[in-house]
Order: structure tokens, then sequence, then C-alpha cells
């Protein structure tokens, strides 16, 4: 597959990456033969990032997508297998299961280890070169760069966390990732909107905002993990005929003006001294 078209990298000149790791629906012909189907293989996706992010590069961000979905291989987490939550249930670099813990391939057709690498070569290792010869420009133009990591998921997947998901989940992998004053920002902002709100809860930051969150070396990474009812409709049973719903311009633009001055709140933080 031609990474034109499934690597996509708006560039643009302000101290802002926007990574959008987990929107893609893409899945090669080789592997969709072995899902158990097509709907339980992008059942994960973050749904509709792209279109609500629309307004990033606007402002000047630049943004780096992969169409590819998750299935294939998740771009956000650790390459070498190690799992970001000990203990907790999640998803792996190449997952055999949904979140809810079906079983996405067919008896014996689980990717085996040269699988996984050949998907490393292919579409791990690309997006993350173009994500770092990213942050390596604007750093250079600007000495400090806000690396924004964007996500969202059910508001309530009971084998990933209990109860309810709050409406932004903001992660830092425990403050290492950025400086305090961005944190603080990125707070404030959502806290304006009155919806809740938590940092470093049960979403502390994938391998994205962990790898390259280095703040001594210019970039400030923070993941935000959004609970999606605050802009689709999220059913209270998903199947094929009720998931995903559709996105409506109207529906998320009360979120996506939010989210639009969390993105000014990042811009900002980095251009101030």
């Amino acid at each position: 597959m031609n990474q034109a078209d499934w690597l996509h990298v708006t560039r643009r000149e302000a101290p802002l990456v926007v990574s959008i790791p987990h929107a893609g629906t893409i899945i090669p012909a080789d592997i969709e033969a072995r899902l158990v189907s097509r709907w339980l293989a992008r059942k994960d996706a973050d749904w509709w990032l792209e279109q609500l992010y629309a307004f990033a590069d606007g402002l000047g961000a630049t943004v780096v997508r992969t169409g590819v979905s998750r299935t294939v291989i998740d771009v956000n987490r650790d390459p070498s297998g190690v799992s970001l939550y000990p203990g907790q249930a999640t998803t792996g670099l190449c997952p055999v299961d949904t979140f809810d813990g079906e079983p996405l391939y067919r008896p014996s057709q689980d990717p085996d280890a040269a699988e996984i690498a050949a998907r490393r070569d292919s579409f791990f290792d690309p997006y993350h070169a173009s994500l770092q010869a990213e942050l390596d420009r604007l750093v250079a133009r600007h000495g400090k760069v806000v690396l924004y990591d964007a996500h969202s998921i059910r508001s309530r997947a009971p084998r990933l966390f209990d109860g309810e998901l709050p409406q932004f989940n903001i992660g830092t992998n425990s403050g290492a990732a950025c400086d305090p004053g961005l944190t603080r920002a990125v707070e404030a902002a959502c806290d304006a909107t009155g919806l809740s709100r938590v940092t470093n809860g049960r979403f502390k930051g994938g391998w994205i905002t962990r790898h390259y969150g280095q703040p001594e070396r210019g970039v400030h990474a923070v993941q935000m993990e959004l609970a999606c009812h605050g802009y689709i409709d999220e059913p209270a049973e998903l199947t094929p005929d009720t998931w995903p719903t559709p996105f409506q311009v109207a529906r998320a633009a009360p979120l996506r003006t939010a989210l639009a001055d969390v993105l000014k709140a990042c811009l900002a933080f980095a251009n101030s001294a």
C-alpha cells in the first residue's frame, strides 16, 4: 500500500502538532479476510476525529494522521509489545480482541511475530518517522513545541474502566511529558466548559505521549481522550446497525469550540517565554 493512501500530514508553521493515531479504518484485504467481521475490526476506532479537529490547521497546527485501522497496528503502543498499563485490560500493538474482549480474528489466524514485524515496517515506522520529522522541524524553528495527541472512546467500556468516563481525560504521563504550565492551561480550558474532567486518571497517555514528551528537549506532550458522547450520539447497545453514529456538525459544535480553546491554550503556552 502506498504511504500516500494512508499517511496524512498537513504541514503548518505554528509550534503545535496534532497527532490522530486511531481514527483510521483502512484494513488491507489480506488481513481483512482473516477477521471475524469488518464491523468488529473497526468498532474501536476513534470515530470522526479528523472532522472534529478539522479546524486545527486553521490555527497553524501541523496534523499527522493515519488512515490505517488500529486493528492492523496500533501506532500508540510500545513497539516492543510491553503493556502501557500493567495489570489493567488493554489492547496490544496488533490487537487480537476488541475493547469488550471479542476476538478479532478467526481461529488460528492471529498475526505471528513475523507478521507483526512486517506491519511495523509498513505502517508503524513511517507514521513515527513523519511525526518525529515534524517535531524536529518545529522545534528547530520555535525552540518549544506542543504535541497534542487526540483520541476518543465510548464513555462506557466496562472491560477497560468502571462507570462513565469524564468528558475530558488529560494524560501527561503523570506530569513527566510536559511542563506543569501546559497541564494547567489545558485543564483551565476544559474546566471553563463546566464539563467533567480528570488529569492522569485511567488514561495517562499512550506511547506517543510517553515517548515524545521530553520537556528538556523542547517537546511538551499531552494526550486528550474524549468521551465520544460529547460530539456524537452514543447508543445504549453497539451493533452494526447502531454504531458508529454519524458525525453531525451542529451536534459537535459546542465541543469543537471547547477544543479550539484547548488548542489555543497549547499555542499560548508554546509561544510563551
